[in-house]
């Protein structure tokens, strides 16, 4: 049973995938879940502070070579490339809203997602982990900040209310999630199976939702508005991989910072998004985005599975 859920839970990409294309031409399957974003989004970050423990915190508080280096890639090279990206093919001129959104996925944290295709590319799984809880915490200030500096020149930001939204959704459930776990390990640890499960779950649906929700803005969308997150996210991996390769990080910590700059929190993006600027096309690059992180991601994790079984001669 364990091990069906395990497969399950390993493919989110391809349910990612899916299920965006079911709502992108049927969208009343998944739009139904609009009211329930911020509540799938709180589930997600739940489940990632249940798998937390105090010996999770005193080893970041180590804060390893590889962690550090990590997090200040993710924090540099995203937000610079989404900035980038977006002005290079000119989001700002067919719609300022394309352009926030992009960036504003640039800035936000790994998801839990990377850790699922780190653990596939047989990358370092405990530096994923720790490196989703470094950015995780570090986005409550960073996310607003950049997202402001960067942004600021287009629209009007406010740092305040994407940082009270961040701590609503971030901070407050991965908190009860680490209390969970330190004072109620016995249901904690009947929930934890299923746990990535019902997060892989909550993932796809507020992907398909907001997939759903424009579909007509994606389905006629101009082809920069398509590529400008597959290039975002593209261009992150391979950076990813040679900033640790320039700093001398072992293969498999290269690999895992690859992923973690590469996979952005795009569930948060999106209800950052949706929160912050109602009633605009930001979220449509957010929800874009899930869908190219997950299929370079998988492509990727499949090349260096693969890679690293032929060099055993499995």
């Amino acid at each position: 049973m364990l091990r069906a859920l395990n497969i399950v839970t390993n493919a989110f990409p391809l349910w990612v995938l899916i299920c965006s294309g079911i709502a992108l031409f049927q969208p009343e399957t998944f739009t139904w879940f609009r009211p329930y974003i911020v509540w799938g989004l709180g589930i997600i970050m739940l489940g990632m502070g249940m798998t937390l423990s105090v010996e999770d915190f005193r080893q970041v508080l180590k804060m390893p070579r590889a962690a550090v280096i990590g997090v200040i890639c993710q924090f540099t090279i995203m937000p610079m490339l989404g900035f980038a990206v977006a002005h290079l093919l000119g989001l700002p001129k067919i719609d300022p809203h394309l352009a926030v959104g992009l960036i504003l996925v640039a800035c936000c944290p790994g998801g839990t997602a990377s850790n699922v295709i780190a653990y596939l590319a047989k990358a370092n799984l405990a530096l994923s982990v720790m490196m989703t809880i470094v950015s995780t915490f570090a986005a409550i200030l960073l996310t607003p900040i950049l997202t402001k500096i960067l942004v600021g020149t287009m629209l009007e930001v406010s740092a305040t209310a994407l940082f009270l939204e961040t701590v609503k959704v971030v901070l407050l459930p991965v908190v009860v999630g680490v209390l969970l776990n330190r004072f109620c390990p016995r249901f904690v640890k009947s929930v934890s199976p299923v746990s990535p499960l019902i997060s892989v779950i909550a993932i796809v649906l507020i992907v398909a939702c907001i997939i759903g929700l424009k579909n007509e803005v994606i389905l006629t969308a101009n082809w920069r508005l398509l590529a400008a997150p597959g290039i975002l996210h593209l261009a992150a991996f391979v950076l990813g991989y040679m900033a640790a390769k320039w700093i001398g990080l072992p293969e498999d910590a290269r690999r895992t910072i690859s992923i973690e700059v590469g996979m952005q929190n795009s569930g948060l993006g999106t209800h950052l998004a949706n929160s912050n600027f109602k009633g605009t096309n930001a979220a449509v690059p957010c929800a874009i985005s899930a869908v190219y992180h997950c299929l370079i991601g998988s492509i990727v994790a499949g090349i260096w599975r693969t890679y690293s079984s032929s060099r055993r001669g499995e």
